[in-house]
């Protein structure tokens, strides 16, 4: 069962934005534009003036109180609770998904410097994830690291990228996926973001995605549980197609992030291209539907049901 993106976190990491401008070691970098979050369609979003940390500041000594750590613990009680009078069955686990450090070191934060502020934040966000391992028994949680700007960033999206991206993103997935107990279910879900409900761009085909997976099969040394990937509503086989590079370890468990929105014959269309590819698979929303109109979530729990089935009775 997903924490979400209830309160300050419902626009995922926005509210970090927040925390860095009011951040004492933090200030707005003159030096360079601001960044425009251009869409897939070609529309700028929004654009963000990119910060940095202050000169001078001893980068050992900063911490940023990211907030993951106190939501889980608030999203734990309510779960434990819910478990307790019934609702809840005993074997499920609560899922709290956190951003890699590059979220917002990518999204916010100026080149200039960029590698000193990851080193702090992912200081900070590692000191987070050991509070919520002391407060949540293990046998009941399931973390997700969200990675976003990471895909965005193989596909060429910003305006800067260092020649060793690859490494840098790579060698961070082996120091996340290091500090998860082994008893703590862990997954990883790849997107290309969609801030104004659309995604900020279209992919051609899985490539991207593919190799970032076999990245973390390469880098995290501990099982992968589950793999999450975002697919777009055009995709055919084409698009599949990469997956057959994915160099899949056994315990991992793959979802195709295939169902729209009120689309079933979309989503057993793309269900039939993915299954020419990749015989093993569960499905999901493109990107989940935290920020989606309440509204919606019978008709999307529906299009979940449907999309199940229709692979059961294929199986």
């Amino acid at each position: 069962m997903p924490d979400g993106e209830t309160g300050e976190r419902i626009l995922w990491i926005k509210f970090q934005q927040k925390m860095l401008l009011e951040h004492p070691a933090i200030e707005l970098d003159p030096t360079q534009p601001p960044l425009p979050v251009k869409q897939a369609d070609g529309t700028v979003h929004r654009c963000i003036q990119l910060v940095r940390l202050k000169p001078g500041v001893d980068v050992d000594s900063i911490e940023f109180d990211t907030g993951y750590d106190r939501a889980a613990v608030a999203s734990y009680q309510t779960f434990r609770r819910l478990r307790e009078n019934g609702t809840i069955p005993p074997e499920i686990r609560l899922q709290v998904a956190v951003p890699t450090p590059m979220a917002t070191g990518l999204m916010y934060v100026s080149p200039l410097g960029r590698d000193r502020y990851l080193r702090a934040y992912e200081r900070s966000l590692l000191k987070a994830l050991e509070s919520i391992l002391r407060a949540i028994p293990h046998r009941e949680l399931s973390i997700q690291f969200d990675v976003c700007q990471e895909v965005l960033l193989f596909e060429n999206y910003f305006p800067v990228r260092q020649p060793n991206y690859r490494k840098v993103v790579f060698e961070q997935f082996g120091r996340l996926g290091a500090v998860i107990p082994s008893d703590v279910e862990l997954g990883f879900h790849l997107c290309y973001g969609s801030p104004g409900d659309q995604p900020l761009l279209l992919l051609k085909d899985a490539a991207v995605l593919v190799e970032l997976m076999n990245g973390i099969a390469d880098f995290v040394q501990r099982p992968v549980d589950f793999i999450h990937i975002p697919v777009p509503k055009q995709a055919d086989s084409a698009f599949f197609a990469p997956l057959r590079d994915w160099r899949r370890p056994a315990e991992t468990r793959l979802y195709l992030g295939l169902l729209q929105f009120n689309d079933d014959p979309g989503n057993r269309a793309r269900v039939a291209a993915a299954r020419r590819i990749v015989s093993d698979f569960g499905v999901a929303a493109e990107c989940g539907f935290g920020r989606t109109d309440p509204g919606r979530v019978p008709a999307i729990l529906a299009g979940h049901r449907a999309a199940a089935q229709s692979l059961a009775d294929i199986n």
